[in-house]
């Protein structure tokens, strides 16, 4: 159904090929995983598939790529659109329409399909993805996770033969990933769809995989296998992978059943040193003595792709400060008091009261649109509280001049676009660093540390850079200041393994000096490395609040696959059973 033969793509201005010796073919009706490190050219071989490579990005396509007998090179996009649907990694960018069902018919109207066709597939749609609540609903006013299954959606409706998806879960609650994933695999199996995917979060999708395709670096040629087989030898793998490494399995497990399995001699070892089992991160260490600076917060102004967050609030940009004198992080941290928050008639939040002291890495989880942007944007001061309060480092957020603000918190939004304006990215970290006050350089060494190795050439425009790479920039615009209160939503978007692994030491740094860290996640093993606590909420409220292991390892949804394998004891990551072990 797609063959790639002997495919290579280099961009206008770029000196190597992105990706170059790719020789494969996706047959009809299988669900192909395209694996690999951040930046190796996942996104360009999924953009060749449709077309979107090189007709819309530029640069220069050698091989060639055929689609159901279409040569992309010969058919634009809008000529493979009825064979071939796709999602990017940025769903706003996806939508042509204000309201969910209206996009969701919006790729049927284009292809001319009889009304009542069109009003059955939107019905199924709905069902199938949990949207039917949804349906009248402004996309603008949605969460970024309801949005991506929205543009699933979208492309599901038209029935087409081969479905192209880059990074499809990564906004999705677990939940709704799993819900989604079931979606694919019944169009797979029952209807012989064919589904080429790239995904960073394995430990969600391995399972559904025939085949695997691993670009093991930028320019290496593809290694093909069953998941098995590329598991064996892939730079990038699932914790259960890790585990089954650890513990010497062979063939290596690729599902938390499987390993459970396998684990009754690990947990025979583990239970005696059950003394050293995490019962949570325990009380957080404060030290003063931790260097801070004044620190700005900027957003983007206001404009149609701002996420409905920012909609209405008062948009300006970071005020350039001198470089303060070595202080402390803020000792008060932030305090919500019973804040409801209700917007265009939907309540985002209801009574919820949270604490968060300095040194303290808080978690928020719970499903697409529980309130976890919303919190976020009430810390900074994006969103004012409808009733209760909230204070930060002794400010009221949302009645504090933005100069002011800026000395307490920082908040990397959903969209790091939001916050890049720069044309290259030489530009926006020399902007971070005179905003911030900082020494010159700063902020492009945190990419760096960030993103290793080759990693993103100064005069590349933020636009171009892939998800992962976008969010990790916007990151280092804001850790060049060095918030006392650093706010992330959805921190690990587009980051492979090994560059959430650097995210984490980076965090557990930040917070071993003093700086308080919230983190809206879906991700449940970023959460098991990294909060001290974690908080449930649900419809806006907040369900639980407690140490990490007391609240995820009894949750069948939020329970990374380590604690899975090994429950009923309390191990939520590989690197601990790893030091257990040792």
């Amino acid at each position: 159904m797609i063959r790639f033969e002997d495919v290579s793509v280099t961009y206008d201005g770029a000196l190597e090929p992105t990706v170059q010796g790719i020789d494969f073919e996706v047959p009809e009706g299988e669900l192909v995983l395209l694996v690999g490190p951040s930046g190796v050219g996942k996104s360009t071989v999924l953009g060749a598939v449709s077309g979107l490579v090189p007709h819309f990005t530029g640069g220069t396509l050698r091989g060639r790529v055929t689609v159901a007998g279409r040569d992309t090179r010969t058919h634009k996009p809008r000529e493979l659109a009825d064979v071939v649907g796709t999602v990017g990694q940025d769903p706003l960018s996806h939508f042509v329409t204000d309201t969910v069902e209206d996009e969701l018919a919006y790729g049927m109207e284009s292809l001319g399909l009889a009304p009542d066709v069109m009003r059955r597939r939107v019905e199924e749609t709905l069902d199938l993805l949990g949207l039917t609540g949804l349906r009248d609903r402004p996309i603008a006013t949605l969460s970024g996770g309801q949005r991506q299954r929205v543009a699933i959606g979208s492309v599901l409706t038209p029935h087409p033969k081969v479905l192209v998806l880059d990074e499809p879960t990564s906004a999705l609650d677990p939940a709704a990933a799993e819900e989604v994933l079931a979606v694919l695999q019944r169009l797979v199996h029952d209807l012989g769809t064919t589904v080429l995917m790239a995904e960073h979060r394995l430990e969600r999708v391995i399972q559904y995989a025939d085949q695997l395709v691993l670009l093991p670096a930028p320019g290496a040629p593809p290694v093909l296998g069953t998941p098995a087989e590329v598991m064996a030898v892939s730079p990038v793998y699932p914790p259960v992978v890790a585990l089954g490494r650890l513990a010497n399995w062979t063939p290596l497990p690729l599902t938390v059943r499987d390993a459970r399995r396998r684990a009754a001699d690990l947990r025979e070892q583990l239970e005696k040193r059950q003394d050293n089992a995490p019962e949570g991160r325990g009380a957080v260490s404060i030290c003063g003595s931790a260097a801070g600076r004044d620190q700005p917060h900027r957003t983007r102004s206001r404009d149609e792709t701002a996420p409905p967050e920012l909609l209405g609030a008062t948009p300006h940009r970071w005020f350039p400060r001198k470089r303060a004198a070595t202080t402390p992080p803020s000792p008060h941290g932030a305090e919500i008091q019973s804040v409801s928050v209700t917007r265009a008639h939907i309540h985002a939040l209801r009574h919820v009261s949270l604490t968060v002291t300095p040194g303290e890495t808080i978690a928020l989880m719970g499903r697409n649109g529980a309130g976890k942007s919303t919190l976020l944007n009430t810390l900074v001061g994006l969103v004012p509280p409808t009733t209760g309060s909230v204070h930060v480092g002794g400010a009221v957020p949302h009645k504090t001049a933005p100069r002011d603000l800026v000395r307490r918190v920082g908040l990397v939004p959903q969209e790091p676009r939001d916050l890049l304006y720069a044309d290259t990215v030489q530009a926006e970290c020399s902007a971070a660093d005179q905003d911030a006050g900082a020494a010159p350089g700063t902020c492009r060494a945190l990419l760096s540390e960030l993103l290793p190795g080759p990693g993103i050439a100064d005069g590349t425009h933020p636009r171009d850079l892939s998800e992962g790479q976008r969010l990790t920039l916007a990151l280092a615009v804001v850790l060049t200041a060095n918030p006392p209160l650093l706010l992330l939503d959805e921190p690990t978007r587009g980051l492979d393994y090994a560059a959430k692994a650097r995210l984490v030491t980076l965090l557990r740094d930040l917070a071993a000096r003093g700086h308080a860290i919230v983190l809206a996640t879906h991700d449940v093993e970023l959460a098991a490395e990294l909060a001290h606590r974690v908080v449930l909420l649900a419809d806006g409220e907040v369900i639980a609040d407690g140490p990490t292991p007391e609240v995820v390892v009894a949750s069948p949804s939020f329970a990374p696959q380590v604690a899975k394998i090994l429950a009923p004891q309390k191990w939520l990551t590989v690197a601990e059973v790893r030091e257990a072990l040792a």
